[in-house]
């Protein structure tokens, strides 16, 4: 069968017109099979053979590699269907989202409650979640019979099951949302104690290796993807969000709408940047969003978490790297350099500067004047 052959498919734009990468170890099978391709070039700036992408093509090559190498196509198609159909766009999708036999549903009431305070994607997806998972543990017991005690138990089971502390925060923010915002009755489980939360310190990347990253990146796309997460602090889902109007070039601010918290901010716009996103957006010409998949549909968070991790790969960086590391090195490496804490609170729309401070206990600038005390 595949005897361990694979190619990966790359989007590539070359001319300013779509192409489709072909990426694949060295192998004489498989160099022989893409060879046969129709117009098949070579790309030394990409350092792998190219096609035009169109229907005709992506045919052809699954055709000719059915049966001898295996197609990796989670870097060329934005999910398993190309359109992300699943990802749920407002509360809706949970009242009509298909569930399987017997699987209780969250409540419309729930649902309700969620939509009408206008608590952002992410809360609702952990909420459901949760709360959903804690009905189908007790599910002969209706909602509203479920006691105390049988609440505890199942924090403790989920506590031996070797669930984190967020995850049991998080269970526990679903049932008193239920119970307290939803039933009306505030009381009911006020005493409910809380597992300890863990704080660790945010993982950091050096200037050196984020630079690296940028220029080990397969287009201009994701070199715009990394720097802009970055040099403005962007968690990923505020990037996503980014539409065409949000980047201000007069000002040489971005606009970041509905963050975490419902919260409008302002940030920074990297004047290197700008010149990117000018090139880029003549070579992609995006139509609402900043960043988009196929068929102009947003952009997803799977996509951006790839991109960085190939990037990371190709600069020899083996630890784990992920896009709130970028938002961290933003943070540290803006205090290295001696601005305001304030401001830098600013940047990343923290409530507090509290939150801000954990960022002294990874800066360089906290440990450079202390003596070596082996010297």
């Amino acid at each position: 069968m595949f005897k361990g052959r694979s190619i990966t498919l790359k989007h590539l734009l070359i001319s300013n017109r779509k192409h489709i990468g072909l990426q694949f170890k060295s192998d004489r099978v498989v160099q022989a099979l893409v060879e046969k391709l129709p117009h098949v070039s070579w790309s030394d700036e990409f350092g792998m053979y190219h096609v035009e992408n169109n229907k005709t093509n992506l045919g052809i090559i699954f055709n000719t590699f059915r049966g001898e190498v295996w197609i990796n196509g989670n870097y060329f198609f934005e999910s398993k269907n190309e359109l992300n159909a699943d990802r749920p766009k407002n509360v809706d999708w949970y009242r009509t989202r298909t569930l399987g036999k017997d699987i209780k549903r969250c409540p419309d009431e729930y649902l309700d409650k969620l939509e009408i305070k206008k608590y952002a994607e992410n809360t609702v997806k952990t909420y459901v979640h949760h709360f959903e998972c804690f009905l189908n543990h007790y599910h002969p017991i209706n909602p509203e019979d479920i006691n105390e005690k049988e609440v505890r138990q199942y924090l403790q089971k989920l506590s031996r099951d070797g669930r984190s502390p967020s995850y049991l925060n998080q269970t526990v923010n679903s049932i008193k949302f239920y119970f307290e915002t939803v039933m009306g009755m505030p009381n009911r489980f006020y005493d409910l104690e809380r597992p300890r939360k863990s704080t660790p310190l945010p993982k950091v990347l050096s200037r050196a290796e984020i630079l690296a990253m940028i220029d080990n990146t397969n287009n201009l796309k994701h070199r715009c993807i990394i720097s802009l997460l970055y040099s403005a602090g962007l968690r990923r889902s505020e990037l996503l969000s980014l539409k065409l109007g949000d980047i201000d070039s007069n000002r040489m601010l971005i606009r970041v709408q509905s963050a975490k918290g419902n919260k409008d901010r302002m940030t920074v716009l990297s004047p290197t940047l700008l010149r990117s996103l000018r090139s880029y957006y003549v070579a992609y010409k995006p139509k609402d969003y900043l960043f988009e998949g196929p068929r102009n549909r947003p952009y997803t968070a799977s996509s951006v978490v790839k991109i960085i991790s190939e990037a990371a790969r190709r600069s020899g960086i083996y630890k784990r790297v992920t896009p709130h590391m970028l938002r961290h090195s933003f943070a540290t490496h803006l205090l290295e350099d001696g601005l305001d804490i304030r401001h830098i609170q600013l940047l990343l729309g923290h409530n507090s500067t509290k939150t801000t401070e954990i960022y002294t206990h990874v800066a360089e600038t906290s440990f450079n004047s202390i003596k070596d005390l082996l010297s």
